[in-house]
């Protein structure tokens, strides 16, 4: 019989770039503070991923917005390891779109935190 629940694996940082990686070819991410500013107001947003070394000014862009409209946002790894992982240069915040993503992007994410 198998366990209903996802576990989470030994190295989370390293899943999570990865799932970032499969959502940017899925075209189920909004890349950079302006682009996840948008598709928050927008309603398309489920999760946030902010760099944890983003700019205040970009982290104050966002933040309150996120709190406001009530997304979930998690607050870890970096901008050029963001931005590596989703083809990018460094990207300072990453909204994911798709249910699915961003449910275990939110489990890997909250994962890093603890």
């Amino acid at each position: 019989m198998q366990d209903e629940t996802r576990s989470v694996p030994a190295r989370p940082e390293r899943a999570l770039l990865d799932l970032l990686g499969l959502a940017a070819r899925a075209r189920a991410l909004a890349s950079g503070t302006d682009a996840a500013r948008q598709a928050v107001r927008d309603g398309e947003v489920r999760c946030v991923i902010v760099a944890a070394d983003a700019s205040p000014t970009q982290a104050k862009k966002l933040v309150p917005l996120m709190e406001a409209r009530g997304v979930r946002f998690f607050t870890c790894l970096s901008r050029e390891s963001i931005g590596a992982a989703t083809g990018r240069g460094p990207v300072s915040a990453v909204g994911i779109t798709n249910d699915s993503f961003a449910r275990r992007a939110a489990e890997l994410a909250a994962a890093l935190s603890s």
